[in-house]
């Protein structure tokens, strides 16, 4: 009884690690694709804050509000200077 027990939970632990595991990594390329597209949404919006004017100023304008949170952190990323070790992040 006790053995046939233990081997149960032992498949169910060994189930739930190789599931956290897939999760996991499908979780983090999902965040990491949400941050490259909000980050790309904030350059066609707002790119005229680094002389790239994609949309006219009256719909940045208008954006303005829902961006202002994330503008000190996409600035940051925009302008910094890229290398190998980035693509590999």
């Amino acid at each position: 009884m006790g053995d046939d027990d233990t081997k149960k939970g032992l498949v169910s632990g060994l189930k739930s690690v190789l599931y956290g595991m897939a999760g996991h990594d499908m979780t983090r390329y999902a965040l990491k694709t949400r941050g490259s597209m909000e980050h790309l949404f904030i350059l066609i919006t707002m790119g005229d804050l680094l002389g790239i004017p994609i949309l006219p100023p009256y719909y940045s304008l208008r954006l303005l509000p829902y961006v202002v949170p994330q503008i000190s952190t996409w600035k940051r990323r925009m302008l910094r200077e890229k290398d190998l070790t980035d693509a590999l992040a």
